[in-house]
């Protein structure tokens, strides 16, 4: 395709050139791919937290600590390491090394798997920004995504750092942080990559009340997968196992229990629960008046894509609820993580479709 022919998408620096139009399909797929990545990451983390493996590898070494144990003198180590914070003391104290091997294997597979997406990352980035392949306009993303994967290391570093002196386990708040970080980071490349080649069209078509609606509706699922972190870090999930009552009531007794009251939000178990719950509530009344609101305006685009939210939402729910009556194993919470960031990519899509079919 000729320059000439291509003017309309230029950016706003320059117009683009033949080569960084034909790249667009290689980038999207690199993008792509670093989201399927961050996905395996997420549910790594996940299985990481529930096996409680988190705390197996004592010390931050980003570069060596990519080697494992190699010997058993490096594993006499590295578990003599282990014996000394708190959680092997008052936990799994007199834990065989193979045992202990169970749960380093574990943390190992997600520290390992965050430095490959770094170089996953960076090495084609670097190529493509080299041949002037990259459109003007996008590096600065780019540059972003690349600092926030490192942001998000050294905040796995900080959350390991809270189980390792006085606690057993690592901080709800600081495992929130992650995981926030995490979903934030894969959000972002996610709408990137679907946006590759017309953001310019995305800006000038988003101020419709259906793509608003889309957006808050996203909000509000990522507000969801934040209070299951929160859950996830007080082991809420292991608590008050009946659907849909909770303690016999729609209301439990004892969500304000602590003071000052903001604490029963992110530490009180019972509340932690209740709260996820709500949520979840809250976003299937939205999703179904963001539905009913598409009907009414007979807008193609946002019926199908929030019937194909709402389903999602549903199946979501339920593996919650079967997770929950099951006390958490380990398969069923693992499903519950990974279709909530399929939920969250596929309203993610719904938003950029709306905003290329306004009503």
């Amino acid at each position: 395709m000729p320059a000439s022919n291509i003017q309309p998408e230029a950016d706003q620096f320059s117009p683009l050139t033949e080569k960084q139009i034909n790249a667009r399909p290689a980038i999207r797929f690199w993008l792509f791919s670093i989201c399927a990545l961050i996905f395996a990451m997420v549910v790594v983390g996940g299985a990481t937290r529930l096996t409680g493996s988190g705390l197996s590898i004592t010390e931050w070494k980003p570069i060596v600590g990519a080697i494992p144990p190699l010997s058993d003198a490096d594993w006499q180590d590295a578990f003599s390491k282990y014996k000394t914070i708190p959680q092997y003391h008052e936990i799994n104290k007199g834990m065989s090394l193979t045992e202990f091997k169970s749960i380093f294997w574990w943390e190992w597979a997600h520290r390992f798997l965050g430095r490959f997406i770094g170089v996953a990352f960076l090495l084609p980035f670097l190529f493509f920004l080299f041949t002037k392949r990259i459109e003007p306009s996008m590096t600065p993303k780019f540059w972003l995504m690349f600092l926030g994967g490192g942001l998000q290391g050294f905040v796995g570093w900080y959350m390991v750092a809270s189980g390792l002196t006085e606690r057993v386990d690592v901080s709800q708040y600081r495992l929130a942080a992650h995981l926030g970080l995490a979903i934030l980071l894969y959000g972002y490349i996610f709408w990137v990559a679907i946006n590759l080649g017309s953001e310019k069209t995305t800006q000038q078509r988003s101020g419709n009340k259906l793509f608003i609606s889309a957006v808050g509706l996203t909000a509000l699922i990522y507000l969801q997968i934040i209070a299951g972190a929160f859950v996830a870090g007080l082991k809420a999930g292991k608590s008050h196992n009946t659907w849909p009552l909770m303690d016999g009531r729609w209301i439990p007794n004892g969500l304000d229990g602590m003071n000052p009251f903001w604490r029963n939000l992110f530490e009180n178990v019972l509340t932690v629960q209740f709260n996820h719950r709500a949520i979840a509530y809250l976003l299937v009344l939205a999703v179904v008046l963001h539905l009913v609101k598409a009907i009414i305006t007979k807008n193609q685009t946002a019926i199908v894509g929030a019937g194909l939210i709402l389903i999602a939402l549903l199946c979501q729910i339920s593996i919650g609820i079967m997770t929950l009556l099951k006390f958490v194993p380990l398969d069923l919470a693992l499903l519950h993580q990974a279709a909530a960031v399929i939920l969250f990519s596929i309203s993610i899509w719904h938003v950029k479709s709306l905003s290329l079919n306004p009503r």
